[in-house]
């Protein structure tokens, strides 16, 4: 009876032991599915380049490290694996929020931050998607394309701001010149009218 009972207890312990392995023998599959995509699939239209700056503005810039460094994640996202845009998105994260809490008083509009949330925003909706246990390539793939849109947006918006203050500082610059100019002119006449008025 004993050997009866223990031969049933093996049974059913064989039993789940054999419903756990195929439990795991079944996920083991997505598992190898996922890092075979993490490994293998690429993501990004690298025909889609971010706008270059300006001399002026790249000078202006190299003040901000901190936006190079974006930039520079961005440039280097496209046609990257699952793996490659885990670790840079976790940069991105970073990056965005940093640059939020350091814009320079000269990028320091209503436009600029606007666009900047969107960048900030379009990071971290790209490190969720990335996260997932199951991971869609279709929405990676959108989510890398509004990614990109957004930082495009973002440094053209900076690149027009700099561009109108130069514009402005070269307009004063040629009205004091105008000013400069206009002085000089009716200080000549004023000497004038003095030698004028002893001769």
């Amino acid at each position: 009876m004993n050997k009866g009972i223990q031969g049933i207890l093996v049974a059913m312990l064989f039993g789940l032991f054999l419903c756990v392995s195929c439990e795991d023998s079944a996920a083991d599959p997505d598992a190898e599915i996922v890092s075979e995509q993490e490994l293998s699939n690429t993501f990004g239209d690298t025909s889609v380049p971010l706008p270059k700056l300006t001399s002026g503005a790249e000078n202006i810039l190299s003040n901000w490290p901190v936006f190079e460094d974006l930039r520079n994640e961005l440039r280097t996202m496209k046609g990257t694996t699952i793996s490659e845009i885990k670790v840079k998105t976790e940069r991105l994260e970073l990056y965005a929020d940093s640059l939020m809490k350091t814009i320079p008083d000269t990028l320091s509009t209503k436009a600029i931050r606007s666009r900047l949330l969107i960048v900030n925003t379009r990071v971290n909706m790209l490190g969720q998607e990335v996260r997932k246990s199951r991971l869609d390539s279709t929405i990676i793939e959108e989510c890398m394309f509004e990614l990109n849109n957004a930082g495009i947006n973002f440094i053209n918006q900076i690149e027009a701001k700099l561009q109108k203050d130069q514009i402005n500082q070269e307009r004063r610059e040629d009205e004091e010149k105008e000013l400069e100019k206009q002085q000089r002119f009716l200080d000549s006449v004023y000497q004038a009218e003095l030698e004028d008025q002893q001769n």
